[in-house]
C-alpha cells in the first residue's frame, strides 16, 4: 500500500510545485521555530528542513512520509531569511541588485511511523539580478510580495523582470527542488508518482 504524503510547510509555492508534480497530499504545518545553530546556507536549511518534518512527524497518527523543506538566500556571506519588515526588505534587495547570489532550499522526508529519516539534502542555485532603481525596490515592497519571501524577493512574481539569469534548478529558488526531490526518492527505491 502507498505510503500517504504530508507537507509540513504552509508555503503556497511549495504546495503549487509538489501539485504540479502530480503528487496527492496534505498539508500540515511545522509551527516550530525557524532557528539554526549552522551560519553555513547549506548546513542551515539542511536542519530546518529535517526539524519541520520531525516535528510534523511526531505529531502524525498516520503511516505517512511527511516532507519538510526550508529555502535561504546567500550573498557575501550574509544569511537572508524572509524581512523583518519593509526596511529590511529594501535593505535585501538593495545589496542583491546588480550582483549574483546563491539561494539553497534543504528538502527531508522522514518517516512519521518509524521516525526514520528517508532523505535529507540540500540544493543550490545561482541567481544574477540587473540593477534595480530604488524607486522600483521601494514600490515592490509596497505590494508586500517580498514580505514572506528568503531575499525579499519572488523570482516567479514581480520581481521576475529583474532576473538576469540562473545556474541551477528555477524551482529550487522558487522554493522546493522538485526534480531533485523526485530523483532521490527513486535513488532510495521510491516512486511517488506510482
Amino acid at each position: 500500500m502507498k505510503k500517504k504524503l504530508i507537507l509540513a510547510s504552509a508555503s503556497p509555492r511549495r504546495k503549487e510545485l509538489l501539485e504540479q508534480m502530480g503528487l496527492v497530499f496534505r498539508v500540515c504545518p511545522a509551527c516550530g521555530e525557524e532557528e539554526s545553530v549552522h551560519r553555513d546556507p547549506e548546513k542551515m536549511v539542511l536542519e530546518l528542513a529535517l526539524k519541520k518534518a520531525r516535528e510534523v512527524a511526531q505529531k502524525t497518527k498516520e503511516d505517512a512520509l511527511i516532507i519538510g523543506s526550508d529555502t535561504v538566500v546567500a550573498f557575501q556571506g550574509e544569511i537572508l531569511g524572509k524581512p523583518a519588515d519593509e526596511e529590511d526588505a529594501i535593505r535585501m534587495l538593495k545589496g542583491l541588485q546588480g550582483a549574483s547570489h546563491m539561494v539553497y532550499t534543504g528538502v527531508a522526508v522522514v518517516d512519521a511511523r518509524t521516525g526514520k529519516v528517508l532523505l535529507n539534502f540540500a540544493d543550490g542555485t545561482e541567481v544574477s539580478m540587473y540593477p534595480m532603481t530604488e524607486e522600483w525596490i521601494r514600490r515592490y515592497v509596497k505590494t508586500g510580495e517580498p514580505m514572506d519571501k528568503a531575499g525579499a524577493y519572488a523570482i516567479q512574481g514581480g520581481c521576475s523582470l529583474w532576473i538576469r539569469g540562473i545556474r541551477g534548478a528555477y524551482s529550487t529558488v522558487v522554493g522546493f527542488p522538485a526534480a531533485r526531490f523526485y530523483q532521490e526518492m527513486l535513488g532510495i527505491g521510491i516512486d511517488l508518482l506510482k
